[in-house]
């Protein structure tokens, strides 16, 4: 089952690269419109009244949907696949999914995005002036206690949620996939985390991602390397 779908999105937004995984994970077809949330005239603002994306927009059976944000939209993919997508089947598993699932929608955006995030991204798209060295380790201190539990899990399980692929690595795929790029993670540090993420960025869903360039930064050397 396809429909004619329209995402708005910013490319270095983790929940827009997460909707774009799941989209692409899901096989479902879809257009592309890059927005500029930070702006007055963003097309985000006249569909989604916080003014964030991601948002997509979808016409099935005559019928538009606006689906604001990447809860609506992982809702969606699941509702129309009948939940057997990117939620795993075991009920255990599923309520491991939906906790990670909750962690990166709180403490990682929390304490790790808007640290880092924030200096590495906002601040020059803004033009609110360069990094500061204080609160850059503190997010880098934070990234790296997030990191050692995703390390922890990654060794002991398929993927991060158990033995099948779920939105929750799709997820925190999408905020380190941020953070890799400004060469923000040491990766030999965490080898099963490592390996966990070049079987990600093997997926087809993910190739898309590799060509995303952030204007005045180069990637991190092994960003768009499959054997990192």
């Amino acid at each position: 089952m396809s429909a004619p779908a329209v995402l708005y999105h910013f490319a270095f937004h983790p929940g827009s690269r997460t909707a774009r995984l799941a989209l692409g994970e899901a096989r479902v077809e879809f257009g592309e419109e890059l927005v500029k949330p930070w702006e007055d005239d963003c097309p985000v603002i006249d569909l989604n009244p916080s003014g964030m994306p991601p948002v997509l927009t979808v016409t099935e059976k005559g019928k538009t949907l606006t689906l604001c944000e990447i809860d609506a939209i992982l809702g969606w993919i699941e509702d129309r696949s009948k939940g057997d997508v990117l939620m795993p089947a075991d009920i255990g598993e599923r309520a491991e999914a939906r906790r990670l699932t909750s962690w990166f929608n709180r403490r990682f955006i929390d304490e790790v995005d808007a640290v880092l995030l924030h200096e590495r991204m906002e601040k020059p798209l803004l033009r609110l002036g360069p990094p500061e060295a204080r609160m850059l380790r503190e997010g880098r201190d934070a990234l790296r206690t997030h990191l050692a539990m995703f390390e922890a899990l990654a060794a002991g399980r398929e993927w991060l949620a158990g033995r099948r692929l779920s939105q929750a690595d799709l997820i925190a795929a999408g905020h380190l996939s941020v953070l890799d790029y400004f060469g923000e993670i040491t990766w030999a540090s965490y080898p099963a985390l490592k390996t966990w993420y070049s079987k990600l960025k093997s997926r087809p869903c993910f190739r898309p991602l590799l060509t995303d360039r952030f204007p005045g930064v180069h990637p991190a050397t092994w960003y768009a390397d499959l054997d990192f």
